[in-house]
């Protein structure tokens, strides 16, 4: 079994009573598949940045839980049936070595030569060239 997270959205037009319902329907989902829910979080309603199936707001809740990869797909399949919830998605939170981000600095070449020292010029030499550069 793998570990996943489900961040899902139900419609704001049902009852408190319903959205503990929707909740627990969807936990049964889980289980039906063999699953084993670990951590969820209680629906709290937030804004939505655009609207989702006509909705301005919506209910937003958090589920992480383990099920074997193959049976994703039916769970999705039950999550798709449910008309109160506006969308939903599922992330694999397993990550492997290959996978972890590393912090990497770059590399901080020594400089193999000196930079060539250039001539300090006086400020009235700079002048000079400058007078004779406008009479020109």
């Amino acid at each position: 079994m793998k570990p996943y997270e489900l961040t899902y959205l139900i419609s704001s037009d049902v009852s408190e009573q319903e959205l503990k319902d929707i909740s627990e329907k969807i936990k049964t989902f889980i289980q039906e598949e063999e699953g084993i829910v670990k951590k969820t979080t209680e629906p709290s309603k937030t804004k939505l940045g655009y609207s989702i199936k006509e909705k301005e707001e919506c209910f937003l809740a958090v589920l992480n839980f383990s099920l074997n990869p193959e049976k994703i797909a039916n769970l999705e399949k039950k999550l798709k049936s449910d008309t109160q919830i506006l969308r939903y998605l599922i992330l694999n939170k397993e990550v492997s070595e290959k996978t972890q981000i590393k912090k990497v600095l770059p590399k901080v070449e020594e400089p193999t030569a000196e930079k060539p020292k250039t001539e300090k010029v006086e400020l009235k030499e700079i002048d000079k060239k400058i007078e004779e550069i406008l009479q020109e």
